[in-house]
């Protein structure tokens, strides 16, 4: 069996990743110690559900939209191409026409994000015609690694909307600075949390 490269494209968790602002900060602790329960460790985690690496259900953005647990797992465990779009201030259909046709996730790689830490001020825009391409191209779920595909200030959501018209499916948070452009394997599968709108997930790529 040939090695297998494995990308982890997941932001940690922890007290420094930061929240949407105004949105609910990550926090961990220690709920009880082994000392206190005399016998196991049991955490605690209070998190906003679109904290660092996460998928938007399209409940998050459509009262009609469905919910996390009732997304086609299929869609984030698929063939993903990353895509170098680096550079740019705004990213169109016409920056994604070589995508190979056995791929169903395409994975935008910005690198606009440089501290994680931080919650950035801007990122690149995403032109909502994408939609439209990837449902041309049989394309289901855009990755992007940027906290969100509209800009920080948007209240309209167009390429939200667009995503929710065209039946597309939206991970952000990814973290690709790493990862050459290429086909992998994508796994970034969401908690079964009934009736969410998001769910953080730990977002791996392999060969």
């Amino acid at each position: 069996m040939r090695n297998r490269k494995i990308y982890d494209i997941s932001m940690e968790l922890s007290g420094q990743t930061p929240e949407w602002p105004g949105d609910i900060p990550f926090q961990y602790e220690l709920a009880a110690t082994i000392e206190q329960s005399g016998s196991v460790n049991v955490g605690k985690v209070v998190t906003s559900t679109h904290i660092g690496t996460h998928v938007d259900a399209p409940f998050h953005y459509d009262n009609d939209g469905i919910k996390i647990d009732e997304l086609p797992l299929d869609y984030y465990l698929t063939t993903a191409q990353v895509i170098d779009v680096r550079g740019k201030a705004e990213i169109t259909r016409t920056d994604l026409l070589d995508v190979a046709p056995e791929v169903t996730a395409i994975l935008l790689k910005s690198d606009s994000w440089e501290d994680r830490t931080k919650f950035p001020e801007t990122w690149p825009l995403f032109d909502p015609t994408i939609a439209e391409w990837m449902s041309e191209q049989e394309v289901k779920l855009l990755g992007v690694d940027v906290p969100s595909v509209d800009a920080k200030t948007s209240k309209d959501l167009p390429m939200h909307m667009a995503m929710s018209r065209n039946e597309r499916y939206i991970l952000e948070g990814i973290v690709l600075n790493e990862v050459p452009e290429g086909i992998y394997q994508l796994v970034a599968l969401p908690l079964k949390i009934k009736g969410a709108e998001g769910s953080p997930v730990r977002a791996i790529l392999h060969t």
